[in-house]
């Protein structure tokens, strides 16, 4: 329960989404918010223009991660 007294709302990420926001890519790397915008600003992590909406494809996280596990193996 919540410090309140109502209990807590616990949302569960949808696996099914394509496309992520940072947030949502942030929450699924572990990581803060300004860190993941950080990653998609240098290009890190991949990201696509919809509109005027800047998302994260599902399947570049796990790219992501990956590229970190090669550059920490070569190290």
């Amino acid at each position: 329960m919540a410090v309140n007294g109502s209990p807590e709302l616990v949302v569960e990420p949808d696996s099914t989404l394509v496309l992520l926001t940072v947030e949502e890519a942030a929450r699924r790397l572990g990581i803060g918010r300004t860190t993941c915008f950080r990653l998609v600003s240098t290009g890190e992590l991949e990201s696509v223009t919809v509109g005027r909406l800047r998302r994260v494809p599902a399947d570049a996280v796990p790219a992501y991660v990956a590229a970190l596990r090669r550059s920490a193996l070569a190290a």
